[in-house]
């Protein structure tokens, strides 16, 4: 066996920094939109079978952070199924992604807000690997104004149904598909401990994704099954340019303390300690990656 040495480096200068030649785009947005383009660890992350031979499915799954766990799970030995709203060529180049680690992909689209498509997505998992080891809950929708006076009924609704909703219902559907030794793994937010009034839907969701996994991971802990979350801070993905002022955006991470946005290949190795054995004492617990903002 081989081993490769990664030399540490200055974290402050790891990535790209702003200002960012971004323009806007639509919403969802699409990994080929972005300038500069994200890093999902597709040249730099190198498994070592950790997660040999589980199953996992991840929502949000076809750019972003998501692909960055997707692509880290594949090369660390695990089937995954890539969850997407709508943003098929994305999810296609993730599925590839996987399959050129020598595991399974299997892609599917539809609305997580909808309770049915949560339960159809966790028995297409039980249908292609016989079972559910690792459940990332990742997606999440986001949007931003300047006063909760333009936020409509039927928005917050859909922010809930899709970032909390969703949460509880693939939770729910995947539990007795699991044994001990699972890990369901929620996607938090910075914005969970520091809400921005601009993000209040998303940032109240958030609040409650923590919460979430904290008591879910107390009333599982007797089946064996962990739960844990990420919170990211500023985090290169197209959710950014898609929902963000562009002056926001031009700026994005600028102040944190490495003065740069993050990478999603930053983040997913901390999804991996949480699903792999390396793991096996960490439960109901909230890990940042925030290039130093304090989570309080």
């Amino acid at each position: 066996m081989t081993t490769t040495l990664i030399e540490p480096q200055d974290p402050q200068e790891q990535g790209p920094k702003p200002e960012y030649p971004q323009e806007p785009i639509e919403p969802p947005g699409t990994e080929a939109e972005m300038t500069p383009t994200a890093d999902h660890g597709e040249q730099t992350y190198v498994g070592s079978e950790q997660l040999r031979d589980r199953a996992a499915l991840i929502t949000g799954g076809d750019s972003g952070i998501g692909r960055a766990v997707a692509i880290a799970f594949a090369r660390e030995g695990a089937d995954v199924v890539i969850s997407y709203l709508n943003e098929e060529q994305d999810a296609q180049e993730t599925a590839r992604l996987v399959r050129d680690a020598g595991r399974k992909a299997v892609t599917v689209g539809g609305d997580i807000s909808d309770e049915a498509h949560c339960q159809a997505l966790v028995q297409r998992a039980v249908q292609e690997f016989g079972r559910v080891d690792i459940l990332v809950n990742n997606a999440a929708f986001q949007r931003t104004y300047q006063s909760i006076q333009e936020i409509s009924a039927e928005e917050w609704d859909y922010t809930f149904r899709t970032n909390i909703y969703a949460m509880f219902y693939l939770s729910k559907a995947a539990l007795p598909h699991m044994q001990p030794g699972g890990a369901i793994i929620n996607t938090t937010s910075i914005q969970s401990y520091q809400p921005n009034p601009m993000l209040l839907a998303y940032a109240t969701t958030k609040g409650a994704v923590t919460n979430f996994t904290k008591a879910l991971a107390q009333e599982v802990a007797k089946q064996g099954i962990r739960v844990n979350a990420v919170a990211p801070g500023p985090i290169w993905t197209p959710l950014i340019p898609s929902t963000m002022p562009p002056e926001k955006v031009k700026s994005f991470g600028q102040d944190t303390p490495l003065g740069r946005a993050g990478q999603p290949a930053e983040v997913a190795p901390i999804f991996v300690l949480l699903a792999s054995q390396a793991g096996s004492y960490i439960t109901g617990q909230v890990y940042g990656v925030t290039g130093g903002d304090p989570l309080i």
